[in-house]
């Protein structure tokens, strides 16, 4: 969920001519295609990242219904949610801003729709490990590979494989971005892939580029030109 407490973004969407805009408080699910975004002026975003399923227990609705959506987040939330980006507006920092978000997420908790289930543990074990296999997980999550395939959908809004690969292609997209010098051969081996080849294929299949091509573009956005990097794999 992300907040525009002042200038809000344009999506277009690549695959097609669909364009959203002017929506102060957005809700958007699982992407696996690319969108292009257009900022304005007085720009800044304060995003809310859930666990995989959290979404879901928060508010009971299938996250398979916001897969590649970008929709006003008020018409899940209500309202509440103008008062809460108008707070974060007149926030005198970042730390106040994450007071007003917490109060709002511990409003959400006290009210959830879903109890936790050993299935929404299972969702969060394919970010933190790769030695879990679909079926593992069905396993130890109580259900076959089935009920798992469909309950992980109602939760992520995708099945498992398909978000075992975003999550090894996330990884190498913010691998390169955090560590330039690498090249495509030990990005590729770091991540997972068995080779350039099957890497260069995810980038293909989710950019429609070259890994080559996709970072000529990234290398363009606001935060690289703001000398901003990604941090996500730094341990320092």
């Amino acid at each position: 969920m992300a907040f525009y407490p002042f200038d809000t973004e344009t999506v277009q969407y690549t695959n097609s001519n669909r364009r959203e805009q002017h929506i102060p408080i957005v809700l958007y699910g699982q992407f696996d295609q690319v969108t292009h975004r257009m900022i304005g002026n007085n720009f800044m975003v304060f995003q809310v990242i859930f666990y995989p399923g959290a979404l879901y227990r928060l508010t009971g609705m299938p996250s398979s219904e916001i897969h590649n959506e970008y929709i006003d987040a008020t018409t899940v939330f209500g309202n509440q949610l103008h008062l809460v980006n108008e707070q974060m507006a007149l926030a005198k920092d970042y730390l106040a801003m994450i007071d007003v978000a917490n109060d709002f997420i511990r409003q959400l908790i006290k009210i959830g729709k879903k109890p936790k289930r050993p299935i929404d543990d299972a969702c969060s074990l394919l970010l933190r490990s790769e030695n879990y296999s679909v079926a593992k997980i069905a396993k130890e999550s109580f259900v076959s590979v089935r009920q798992l395939e469909r309950q992980f959908i109602e939760r992520t809004g995708i099945n498992p494989k398909l978000y075992e690969r975003i999550i090894r292609f996330d990884k190498a997209f913010r691998l390169k971005n955090s560590r330039p010098q690498f090249d495509w051969l030990r990005i590729a081996v770091e991540c997972g892939y068995h080779d350039y080849q099957h890497l260069a294929k995810a980038y293909k299949d989710f950019t429609g580029l070259s890994p080559t091509g996709f970072h000529a573009i990234e290398d363009k956005a606001p935060e690289r030109l703001f000398g901003l990097s990604e941090g996500f794999y730094n341990r320092e």
